[in-house]
């Protein structure tokens, strides 16, 4: 009896600890099903990510997308340090930074642009007309009055007042930076010597300029001072209607002047987007064209193909497929004034996402 007895308790034993072992194997799967992937960077693609992110969390359950925005040059940045999967920029990354960086993508998720706003009394309800020369002597100082002979040449019968230029730029490491000035280096030869262009520069000194962070910042900073001007990511145009601030004609290359709209940021992507490259790095501001909007640009997903490991890599590549396929619908795009990809820009985006792995 004694002997039987202690077989029972053996067996009870062997089958509490297998259970346990089942339970711990059980959880294992559990944890490694559920991934989690985080998103830093644009300001500007920011409003789209937190568009997109319920929406695909509810195709793939296994994966949580956490999204922040702290201006493209973070994204860049800690997407080439690991601190996260995913940067979201406005701008690609420079030749240098790809040879330091090799394993590091540059993919395309949508088509985007930039606006030109002012908070200008009496005035907010016109289209003032700029040029990138008239907006680089802006930046740099050289014109300081609303009403310089330089912005009346391009608006004449428009009354402007004898009042100082407050002219605001971002703080942060930015794309919207790297666009604004891509487009004043691009036409203004004197910009180009001097300044030039990137996710950050070295702002001539302006009296009464201003600095803002994040596309959020700048609206801010334009609804609080009267007479400045600032360069805004379309994605938040809903903030500029609110505030009722006025929105500029931009010269194109073509000579003519355009405003943001879906007809004439199409018409400049139709300009460049055949010449896109197979690491995608390429700068849409300034295309030729009547219609063509000057300040448009990809919107990247900045992205390690060398993940830490397997689970991860897959729901980097099923986040930016989703993204560049189902979340270029225009039912999602439109809520930010986005374009979609071309076919044949998705299809290099697609072959640049399978290089992703572990």
């Amino acid at each position: 009896m004694r002997s039987d007895s202690k077989l029972r308790r053996s067996t009870l034993l062997r089958a509490a600890a297998a259970a346990a072992l089942v339970a711990g194997l059980g959880m294992g799967v559990a944890q490694a099903a559920g991934v989690s992937l985080v998103e830093t960077g644009s300001s500007l693609l920011y409003p789209l990510f937190n568009i997109w992110v319920p929406h695909f969390e509810k195709a793939h359950p296994g994966v949580k997308v956490t999204t922040q925005s702290t201006g493209s040059g973070a994204g860049i940045a800690q997407a080439i340090s690991g601190v996260v999967q995913v940067g979201a920029s406005d701008a690609y990354m420079s030749d240098q930074q790809i040879k330091q960086n090799p394993d590091i993508l540059n993919i395309p998720l949508a088509i985007s642009a930039q606006a030109i706003n002012y908070n200008l009394p009496g005035l907010n309800n016109k289209h003032i007309k700029f040029s990138g020369p008239v907006l680089a002597g802006i930046y740099t100082g050289k014109i300081t009055k609303w009403n310089d002979p330089a912005i009346e040449k391009l608006n004449p019968g428009l009354k402007l007042p004898d009042h100082q230029i407050i002219p605001v730029h971002r703080t942060d490491g930015s794309g919207d930076t790297f666009i604004f000035s891509q487009y004043l280096d691009f036409s203004t030869p004197s910009w180009a010597s001097t300044v030039g262009y990137g996710t950050t520069v070295s702002w001539p000194a302006v009296q009464g300029g201003l600095g803002a962070n994040g596309n959020p910042g700048m609206v801010e900073a334009l609804k609080q001072n009267p007479y400045a001007i600032a360069y805004i990511g379309v994605s938040f145009y809903k903030e500029v209607a609110e505030a009722h601030l006025g929105k500029a004609m931009l010269l194109n290359k073509a000579g003519k002047f355009v405003l943001p709209t879906a007809k004439t940021i199409s018409a400049a992507a139709d300009q460049l987007v055949g010449k896109t490259p197979a690491d995608e790095r390429i700068s849409l501001v300034f295309a030729p064209g009547a219609m063509s909007y000057p300040i448009i640009n990809y919107e990247y997903a900045i992205v390690n193909s060398k993940q830490k490991d397997a689970a991860t890599a897959k729901a980097v590549k099923d986040l930016l497929t989703w993204a560049s396929n189902e979340g270029n619908n225009e039912s999602y795009l439109k809520q930010v004034e986005f374009k979609a990809l071309p076919p044949a820009v998705k299809k290099l985006s697609a072959a640049q996402i399978a290089k992703i792995g572990s």
